[in-house]
């Protein structure tokens, strides 16, 4: 072979050395470049990932928290005739809280609290006794009523309460049915309420926490005493009566010997929490001889929880008019309230409330001992 041949050889070999050096260049180029792209992407993914575990967290926290005193819709009291004639009720259903209270004659009054609610129809509507003042202010709500007492009258401008007098509003605001007889026949809606409030300037929210001590984890009590049935006489011609009903876990409602019903839709009222507090009235001396009643709000009452088939001996303890109201175990420890519709059964310290069960049976004399 020639020296020329050789030198030709040589430099060929140099050149596919190039080539392939250049080769290699560009695939580890291609390579560092497709793992840039594939890191981005990774990146992105894993940031939207973290997004919509935030946003699943999210829901998660949302779903556990208690949905009964949720959103910042300031609550709407309003005072309910309880009179055999009006019954039944339109609304008790969409309460989340409802109060029963003694008034004059041996009758009771109720006075039903929403929140966030659409109601067409809620009544029939009432007049005001100043002892309800007591637990509409403990919930911040506007408190609507048809007429009042000549003490919820002065209290109400003591107190400065934001309230709503069927009897000074026009009768598009408050309207009387034809199917029930006056005084027992005036209603209201939740849009006509808010409209009246905001004509009026009230506040239409509030950052108030609700009294009950609302939990998602299920309140079973299961140190309570059993209570299918539930017996609370205001007087002798007006009981309130709760059954127990196991598939639904909730209390269906009768009152002067008929079950309850709503006004529109048939559907019993069915509470899933009751509290029985016993508080001591007397005849208002307001000079009247109306048998008007008196009540010693504040304090510490002796009273029950009752819920899913069980019921407990607790405290009811408010400090002030204004104040909320505690509810706390014999111990000391404030009680949880199921995530639910709660009724309170305010009645007269000496009334003879039953709670049955399983062939037992709890008297009220039993409590205050």
């Amino acid at each position: 072979m020639s020296r020329r041949s050789k030198v030709k050889k040589k430099k060929g070999s140099g050149l596919v050395k190039l080539v392939t050096f250049l080769l290699m260049v560009a695939i580890a180029a291609l390579a560092a470049y497709a793992y840039k792209i594939l890191f981005i992407k990774e990146n992105e993914s894993t940031e939207i990932g973290d997004e919509s575990n935030e946003e699943h967290n999210a829901i998660v926290v949302e779903q556990k928290s208690p949905r009964t005193f949720a959103g910042n819709d300031r609550p709407i009291a309003v005072m309910i005739d309880n009179n055999i004639a009006a019954l039944p009720h339109a609304g008790l259903n969409n309460a989340y809280a409802v109060y029963e209270i003694i008034v004059e004659g041996g009758e009771s009054r109720l006075m039903a609290l929403f929140k966030g609610q659409n109601l067409s129809k809620i009544g029939p509507v009432r007049s005001s006794r100043h002892y309800f003042l007591d637990y509409a202010l403990e919930h911040d709500a506007i408190y609507v009523h048809f007429g009042w007492s000549p003490q919820a009258e002065s209290d109400i401008k003591t107190l400065s309460v934001n309230n709503l007098n069927g009897l000074t509003q026009s009768d598009t605001d408050f309207w009387r049915v034809n199917d029930k007889k006056s005084p027992h026949n005036a209603v209201t809606s939740t849009d006509n309420i808010l409209k009246m409030a905001k004509e009026k300037g009230y506040r239409t929210t509030s950052k108030v926490s609700s009294p009950f001590n609302y939990t998602v984890n299920e309140v079973n009590l299961e140190d309570g005493q059993n209570a299918d049935t539930i017996t609370i006489p205001y007087s002798t011609s007006n009981t309130t009566k709760w059954e127990y009903n196991e598939d639904n876990q909730n209390y269906t409602r009768y009152t002067k010997n008929k079950k309850e019903t709503d006004w529109d839709t048939g559907e019993d009222v069915r509470f899933k929490n009751i509290i029985i507090e016993f508080i001591k009235n007397s005849d208002l001396e307001d000079g009247t001889n109306a048998g008007r009643q008196d009540m010693t709000t504040i304090g510490a009452k002796d009273g029950y929880y009752i819920t899913n088939g069980k019921a407990i001996k607790i405290k009811c303890t408010k400090i002030s008019r204004t104040g909320q109201t505690t509810y706390t175990d014999l111990e000391g420890n404030e009680i949880d309230i199921n995530d639910g519709n709660t009724f309170v059964e305010i009645c007269p310290i000496n009334a003879n409330v039953k709670i049955e069960g399983n062939q037992t049976t709890t008297e009220n004399n039993e409590v205050n001992q």
